[in-house]
């Protein structure tokens, strides 16, 4: 897939990450997944090559880049079979909304660690009862008896990588003194917090990062916990919910890709009667389809990026959307077709197919379920009226 509408630096990047994942691969990340869970070696090496910080700042020991240098990492390790998909959390939410709103102590403490993969941060929004309803969020926060500490309660679910973040930046909500009514606001919460317990949830998908449900029993954090302006809200929520979509959308694209790859590498090759199955339209023409809504998906998830870095949040939310969605979709129809191309096969252990199925499906729920994009398409969008 020839990349469009990039510059002579973000072709090099892409090359240079490609040929990163390619060293790994699809088997070294099953193989970690199956031993030990966290692919650490591929994560200290991309690291060191500056990817991981890419888009964090320069004074802070990131690469001065944005989300679309980002989203090239991604994509191009997923292409190559062995996603990192910390990357979606760790640096593109957490160290873009800290980089954003944090203090000058949260920067120097957290960025050059984020940036250096030393350390990691996972995000925790999602609540039992909240789902894609953000207003509906419980885990609340106080202040302490003493005025400046900060006390968190509430749960949290299907929060990936827990177990190996260093911290989790949670999304509570605190009571406006004016008006009384709650308000998103976000905390730095340390592993090893006490009150702050984590259950692992068992899944049926087997990824590298654990997903874990969440409780904060009067977890107590002293007050620079807290991350930006107290009254600022969804403003700071959403600098972090937009890249996390323009990331999905990287994820799902190179993962389609590399499903796509492994089957026309198939086609080409396997033949039943006189020619590859790759002649036959039937099996071409499906593929080709899977190419063209992949390389489509790119385009808007590129427009995404490039908004979000030129500071336009409203325009990136939209985008952000859109790009979510056709990722997802033209990743599950790439890995569907991949794995009937290769018929028997496809759903053997030797072509690595087989567990995308559950894994593409995963962008088309998290971190937003398609239905409330195309929610977010008619109401904000079209200005249809809403149904809820």
């Amino acid at each position: 897939m020839t990349p469009v509408l990039e510059s002579d630096e973000h072709k090099a990047l892409r090359a240079a990450v490609s040929a990163l994942g390619k060293r790994y691969g699809r088997a070294y990340l099953a193989k970690v997944i199956a031993e030990k869970g966290h692919p650490d070696e591929l994560w200290a090496e991309a690291a060191k090559l500056g990817y991981l910080g890419v888009n964090l700042p320069e004074a802070h020991g990131g690469g001065g880049g944005g989300i679309a240098e980002l989203s090239i990492v991604l994509e191009e390790l997923g292409a190559a079979g062995c996603p990192l998909l910390m990357m979606v959390v760790s640096p593109a939410i957490c160290g873009t909304v800290i980089a954003r709103f944090g203090t000058e102590q949260q920067k120097q403490e957290w960025l050059p660690a984020l940036a250096d993969g030393t350390r990691t941060m996972a995000f925790g929004i999602t609540e039992p009862d909240a789902g894609s309803n953000s207003h509906r969020i419980t885990t609340t926060a106080r202040r302490a008896d003493d005025g400046t500490d900060w006390i968190l309660t509430g749960r949290k679910v299907f929060i990936s990588g827990v177990d190996i973040a260093d911290a989790t930046l949670v999304v509570g909500r605190t009571a406006d003194a004016r008006t009384g009514k709650l308000k998103p606001c976000l905390f730095i919460v340390p592993r090893d917090a006490p009150g702050f317990g984590r259950r692992q949830i068992d899944m049926e998908l087997h990824g590298a990062e654990k997903q874990f449900e969440l409780t904060l029993d009067d977890v107590r954090l002293p007050a620079d916990a807290l991350v930006g302006d107290e009254d600022a809200g969804l403003l700071q929520l959403f600098a972090g919910l937009n890249p996390e979509r323009i990331m999905t959308a990287a994820f799902a694209i190179g993962m389609g890709r590399y499903a796509l790859s492994r089957a026309v590498a198939y086609a080409r090759e396997r033949t039943v009667w006189r020619e590859p199955i790759g002649a036959h339209q039937a099996i071409a023409h499906p593929l080709a389809q899977a190419h063209i809504e992949l390389e489509l998906a790119r385009l808007m998830m590129q427009k995404a990026a490039l908004l979000y870095d030129a500071g336009d949040d409203a325009g990136a939310g939209e985008a952000a959307n859109m790009a979510k969605y056709a990722a997802a979709e033209a990743c599950v129809k790439a890995v569907d077709q991949s794995v009937h191309t290769l018929g028997g096969n496809g759903l053997t252990g030797e072509f690595g197919l087989a567990s995308l199925i559950t894994a593409s499906r995963v962008a088309r729920i998290a971190p937003v379920s398609r239905e409330m994009i195309l929610n977010y398409v008619s109401h904000q969008t079209l200005g249809l009226p809403k149904s809820y």
